[in-house]
């Protein structure tokens, strides 16, 4: 197992990842019944798939030696109705000023592209990627 989930009533959950012990809230966004007190399911999705990208691109920087701490990750999440799903994840990432070679800022591009949780989303699922350097 990897985790447990508690619904705590209010359309609200704690989840549990249970190597770690770490907890996590859940919330129903506003405009779907919820108070946006905490991330949404949806939310989670798409804040996963900038936290995959970034990681990915970490074990590439830790292999070859480069510096990316500081990089940031800036996602918006766009939903559609009928069936209300998430149609486009924007991720804007910004790398710290080094002296990457276009071959490292290509290298970690593509790392990022095709970390598990991009492979995973549906192929219609829109993933508007952009890289500042």
């Amino acid at each position: 197992m990897t985790s447990t989930i508690v619904y705590k009533g209010d359309l609200r959950t704690e989840m549990t990842h249970l190597e770690s012990g770490t907890v996590i809230f859940t919330d129903a966004p506003k405009d779907n019944h919820g108070k946006g007190e905490a991330f949404s399911p949806t939310d989670l999705v798409a804040t996963g798939l900038g936290a995959c990208m970034v990681s990915i691109m970490g074990i590439y920087a830790r292999q070859h030696d480069l510096d990316i701490e500081g990089t940031r990750v800036e996602i918006t999440k766009i939903m559609a109705t009928n069936p209300r799903r998430i149609s486009e994840i924007k991720a804007i990432l910004t790398m710290p000023k080094r002296n990457f070679t276009e071959k490292d800022q290509k290298a970690l591009e593509r790392a990022a592209l095709t970390c598990p949780v991009s492979q995973s989303l549906s192929a219609d699922l829109v993933q508007d990627i952009s890289f500042v350097w």
